[in-house]
């Protein structure tokens, strides 16, 4: 007899904060009901054995230690190796299918889901067989996808799909996450299938702020992004040029509506329509400053947003993925609407995070 587990782990959308954690500021993602699974057993020889139907292929090996890369960010060996380092053992190999639900390369942390699930599936089946917290399960993972591989990266997504729920994840001056309580109701995620630029964007982006970032603390001791307002930023304005200028106040106008956001969802009564106008303001500054939202997806949030939706904005790092709208009312019709505009809509629902829906034995 073998003990066969299933481990499941949802997708994520980032309500407030785009582009704010590599500047470690906050945000406040929110886990949605699109998940994916591994199911798996042991095996008693040391082979590793991954079906993955959904994109019709399958990867196989033997657990060396440690495990050599084979290809870019070879994240189902990375894991082991990982877990490895932090005193996990595997006598055994595995048998393993992934199906998942997530849309793909769409900014929902399809992979990074993909990462924290395989963890959580691994603990338990370890030789140690141990129960994770969903925050050690983030650790591992993050260092799993990212740091393994040397790669750019917070570690929003993999808190976000572990613990689930919406969260406030504080960056400054550690890594804190604060469940918040509010209940939030219908969205509709709507994939543009335009694969997102993700490098294209940071480049721009990220890269453009964090020197805006560097050069003002450098020359003002004390400067902290995490401290400024919009209406005090006028005096940087000549030591930037309009684009600099336009760019901090953009990252310090995010950074604002989502302290607004989340004094709004941790509070004791939730204003659902204020979310919405919250989340449409987040969108102009993403769409109008950092010019990360696409004519597709506009089109697909003016649509939304004309069927009854209560707010909306494009979801990940942008260039393209999916954006999703806050729609406690009329969730049919806005998918509608999104679909009309030549997406791929889905109604999601605030959801948990990784967990084990089938845990039993079977022969």
């Amino acid at each position: 007899m073998s003990e066969r587990l299933r481990v499941s782990t949802p997708g994520r959308v980032c309500l407030f904060g785009e582009h704010q954690d590599y500047l470690a500021l906050p945000v406040v993602p929110c886990a949605i009901s699109r998940r994916i699974v591994i199911e798996g057993s042991r095996r008693r020889d040391p082979t590793v054995h991954i079906h993955l139907p959904d994109i019709q292929s399958s990867e196989s090996f033997l657990l060396e230690d440690p495990l050599p890369y084979i290809r870019e960010r070879d994240y189902f060996r990375s894991c082991i190796n990982v877990m490895r380092r932090r005193g996990f053992s595997f006598s055994g190999g595995f048998d393993c299918e992934v199906r998942s639900r997530i849309p793909i390369n769409a900014g929902t942390s399809s992979s990074s889901a993909l990462i924290v699930t395989w963890v959580n599936l691994l603990a338990r089946m370890s030789d140690q067989s141990r129960v994770l917290t969903c925050e050690e399960v983030a650790r591992l993972a993050h260092e799993a996808e990212v740091v393994e591989f040397g790669e750019p990266g917070g570690m929003m997504d993999h808190y976000s799909t572990a613990c689930g729920g919406i969260i406030a994840i504080d960056l400054q001056p550690a890594i804190k996450v604060t469940p918040l309580k509010a209940i939030l109701k219908t969205f509709v995620l709507g994939d543009s299938g335009e694969p997102k630029d993700t490098k294209s964007i940071l480049a721009r982006v990220k890269n453009r702020v964090l020197d805006i970032q560097r050069r003002l603390a450098e020359r003002h001791p004390g400067f902290s992004l995490l401290q400024e307002s919009v209406q005090g930023l006028d005096r940087f304005s000549a030591e930037l040029d309009g684009e600099q200028m336009a760019l901090l106040r953009g990252t310090v106008h995010n950074h604002e509506l989502t302290k607004q956001a989340r004094g709004e969802l941790g509070g004791d009564t939730l204003d659902h329509r204020r979310i919405g106008s919250l989340l449409n303001e987040h969108q102009s500054v993403l769409r109008d400053i950092l010019r990360i939202s696409t004519p597709k997806i506009d089109r697909m949030i003016d649509g939304a947003l004309s069927s009854g939706a209560y707010g909306a904005k494009i979801n990940g790092s942008g260039g393209g993925g999916c954006m999703f709208a806050y729609a406690p009312e009329n969730a049919e019709r806005v998918a509608e609407a999104i679909e009309r505009e030549g997406g791929r809509a889905y109604i999601v629902l605030p959801d948990e995070g990784t967990r084990i829906e089938q845990p039993g034995v079977s022969e």
